[in-house]
């Protein structure tokens, strides 16, 4: 069952409520470059995640404002898709999803200029709930210009650095990846009202689900085959982004030469068989389990919010980002 289905979400409504933030702008005309690369982004596909999870918070409170929910999961989602477009631009990728990217059809001086303007818009959009709560609207317009940008900078700098120690990553997986994961759900339940324990805790399981789904991210860029990913395999390792995979692959003496012997001027044909030892190596079984207990922290949160009718919803959750039951 999909993720939308299982949570009892309409994703067809979700979708509206996400071209509402275009149809209803009156400075970009629907007919502009703008407006139509924003829309042809929103319908390329996803799993609308995120604005799921914001829906998914507000169930932990009494929301009098529904509206006002689907336009913030609507804003999240917007985040999101803004910063798919620079992740592709910085790591030159010339897929997503398995079409082109928008810098590849727009150009990246375009491209930028569609991805600023969608995370400028979303900083207007919940600027107008900041005199409810001030705090909860900071989450959100925040991570537009901050956490997501330090993520892809902590990225940028440890470009084939195998020095990096697993806590960087960590934190840099936190930035770019849970930490937005973790605020769509604190913020749907701030704003229907949740108290701040409840908000917090699941702020708490967010972020835990969002490490263990990055680590699995990483993961798949080693065992998937080249034609789901739509990219080759050890696609990150080829651009220089030492991911947890690589990380416990360095402990083994005999790989780590191999691995450190990779820059940016290593022809393809030699990389091969870095990524061929990663993957017959024990590293992708280490990854695995920290990725189980980041999961096996999540569940215990759910335990402590057993009390609401909606943690069923975190055991949807959990089951579909970590392939368990709980």
């Amino acid at each position: 069952m999909k993720l939308d289905e299982a949570l009892g979400i309409s994703l067809r409504a979700v979708d509206r409520e996400i071209q509402n933030i275009v149809k209803y702008d009156s400075d970009v005309p629907r007919s502009s470059m703008l407006a139509q690369s924003i829309i042809g982004q929103l319908r390329s596909g996803g799993k609308r995640v995120r604005p799921l999870m914001v829906i998914v918070g507000s169930r932990f409170g009494k929301p009098q404002d529904k509206r006002k929910i689907w336009q913030l999961a609507a804003a999240a989602e917007f985040i999101h898709a803004a910063s798919l477009i620079h992740d592709d631009i910085i790591d030159n990728s010339p897929l997503r999803r398995g079409q082109p990217a928008l810098h590849v059809t727009l150009g990246v001086n375009e491209a930028l200029h569609v991805g600023n303007y969608m995370s400028a818009r979303v900083v207007e959009l919940i600027s107008t709930y900041s005199a409810e709560r001030e705090r909860y609207a900071y989450d959100l317009s925040s991570l537009v210009t901050t956490q997501l940008c330090i993520g892809e900078y902590q990225q940028l700098t440890h470009l084939y650095d195998y020095g990096v120690t697993i806590e960087e990553y960590i934190e840099k997986s936190k930035n770019k990846t849970a930490q937005l994961m973790a605020a769509c759900l604190r913020i749907g339940a701030l704003a229907a009202g949740a108290d701040d324990v409840t908000a917090d805790l699941l702020y708490s399981f967010g972020e835990k689900l969002g490490i263990s789904f990055q680590i699995r991210d990483d993961i798949l860029d080693f065992t998937q085959s080249s034609e789901k990913l739509g990219k080759p395999a050890g696609s990150d390792l080829r651009h220089g982004q030492v991911t947890l995979p690589v990380l416990f692959a360095l402990q083994n003496e005999a790989l780590a030469p191999m691995i450190r012997a990779v820059s940016a001027d290593t022809s393809p044909h030699l990389i091969d068989p870095v990524i061929t030892a990663i993957q017959q190596s024990d590293a992708l079984a280490k990854t695995e389990q920290l990725s189980n207990r980041y999961l096996d922290e999540a569940a215990d949160i759910i335990d402590q919010l057993s009390e609401y009718p909606a943690h069923k919803d975190l055991q949807v959750l959990l089951r579909y980002f970590g392939g368990r039951d709980h």
